[in-house]
């Protein structure tokens, strides 16, 4: 059997606005009905595969666990990295988390933010490289190209050793525009996907002989780390020792049992707008064009409004990129579309909350936004999920009223419990110990509206919480 291990803790800035350090690519419904996340451990379910083994933040520990249910697929396990540390250090701890129940299971590293057109094709080629992997082969996953791209990273695949099955002979950094044609034309150079399937064992065994330091700096990390809910936290002191290295560098570069699967089906990174485009349907003079978009007498462009309320127009418009959502737009030429993070940047230095923050902040209750922020006052919208609970807390410089506008609230303030349904309001005094919850069947919304001299998410305390968050904004 194969343990998917999900990574999914990038920041995704390449596709801003629509994906932010807040609330990154993975868990945002790029392309499709649903997110790419949900894709992704969608696409590893069923014969041949347990619950897989997620790897993400601490921020992102609830959005995994309600992207999972949603789409009813169980984990064996939610890894939290303190922090970002590149793709090593997190693959060797899903190595050697996997391994405490089954020393021997296969497991099969798998980004969180790509797009696979036809997963059953996919699954075929994992079951291809099966064999190898059990014989203590690491096997990684090339996608036959359809464009000389300079974007990725490419493999050059050597002889056959199995059906389906290539001995990897080098990797390759990304290439400049004519070494990337000269790979294209060449049948033996693939994309490199960034997968990889291995045993626990030949993968920890790699690193105990290729990168001992961040081996033992993430077992040690791992070890005096602590169960938190359905999470397992990798102690943080610990953790910020571990060198950071991508699993390239570390270590694929430096084994000599790497073997390759060749993919023929449909792959893409969507590693920037360009990407999305390419990914989406198209109408008769290339436009891709979302509900709320129009194009008029645009070619080859990909329009794109993320809100009910924003209606974007494109006129005259070629291979231009335009993504509109409530607090930001992005206009791009299609060309420029992968410098968009330069603009994160730009915005970071000017201390833009856009750069990093999404309008929509997720809790594991549901989500709230802002709705209007100035000077002593901030009204918010809040959604409550069914059987959902903030916590029992209180505030030192804000007061609140709340009116509910959909569902029912029991509403905490101080000793006395209400029941509030639509069109009813509260109101929450400085200081006082309060509480909201959604009893009902049906999500729960209330306007909020905040008033006084401080009101950042820091002023919280917190007495009681059913999801063990702790102090400070989000715990």
């Amino acid at each position: 059997m194969i343990t998917p291990i999900l990574l999914c803790g990038g920041s995704g800035t390449r596709l801003w606005p629509l994906s932010r350090k807040s609330f990154p690519k993975q868990f945002t419904e790029v392309v499709g009905d649903e997110t790419l996340f949900q894709a992704s451990a969608r696409r590893f379910v069923g014969e041949g595969f347990v619950d897989p083994v997620v790897v993400t933040g601490n921020d992102f520990r609830f959005i995994v666990t309600e992207q999972l249910e949603e789409i009813g697929v169980s984990h064996a396990g939610i890894i939290i990295e303190p922090s970002g540390r590149n793709t090593a250090p997190a693959a060797i701890a899903s190595a050697i988390f996997a391994a405490k129940s089954n020393p021997d299971t296969l497991i099969l590293l798998v980004p969180s933010d790509h797009s696979v057109s036809d997963p059953d094709a996919f699954r075929d080629a994992v079951e291809k490289g099966r064999i190898a992997a059990e014989e203590g082969q690491i096997v990684t996953f090339g996608i036959a190209p359809t464009r000389a791209e300079t974007g990725y990273g490419w493999l050059e695949s050597g002889d056959i050793t199995h059906d389906g099955v290539h001995k990897l002979t080098r990797f390759i950094e990304k290439p400049n525009t004519a070494r990337a044609a000269e790979l294209f034309a060449d049948k033996r150079y693939l994309w490199n996907a960034g997968v990889f399937l291995a045993s626990a064992q030949t993968l920890i065994a790699a690193y105990k002989k290729h990168a001992p330091e961040i081996y033992e700096a993430v077992q040690l990390a791992l070890a005096q780390g602590m169960e938190d809910l359905s999470f397992t936290r990798i102690d943080p002191e610990l953790w910020e020792k571990v060198p950071e290295d991508s699993i390239d560098f570390a270590i694929m570069e430096k084994v000599d049992n790497v073997s390759v699967v060749r993919f023929e089906g449909h792959w893409s990174d969507l590693g920037g707008w360009e990407s999305v485009w390419q990914e989406s349907g198209h109408d008769a003079a290339g436009n891709a064009v979302s509900e709320h978009s129009t194009a008029l007498d645009c070619e080859n462009s990909l329009l794109r409004s993320e809100s009910d309320e924003i209606e974007l127009i494109g006129i005259g418009l070629k291979n231009t990129v335009a993504v509109a959502m409530r607090d930001a737009v992005m206009v791009a030429d299609m060309s420029e579309s992968q410098n968009v993070k330069k603009a994160v940047q730009v915005l970071k230095e000017r201390g833009a909350k856009q750069a990093d923050h999404f309008p929509v902040d997720h809790r594991p209750w549901g989500w709230y936004e802002t709705l209007i922020l100035a000077d002593r006052f901030q009204v918010k919208r809040i959604h409550v999920d069914p059987g959902a609970s903030l916590s029992l807390q209180s505030h030192h410089h804000r007061s609140e009223h709340w009116i509910v506008v959909a569902g029912t609230a029991k509403v905490t303030v101080d000793d006395k419990v209400t029941l509030l349904t639509e069109n009813q309001s509260v109101y929450i005094p400085l200081g006082a110990v309060h509480r909201m919850e959604n009893p009902g069947k049906v999500p729960m919304v209330l306007i909020e509206v905040q008033t006084g001299a401080y009101l950042g998410e820091d002023d919280i305390i917190r007495y009681e919480d059913k999801y063990a968050r702790g102090q400070g904004a989000k715990g």
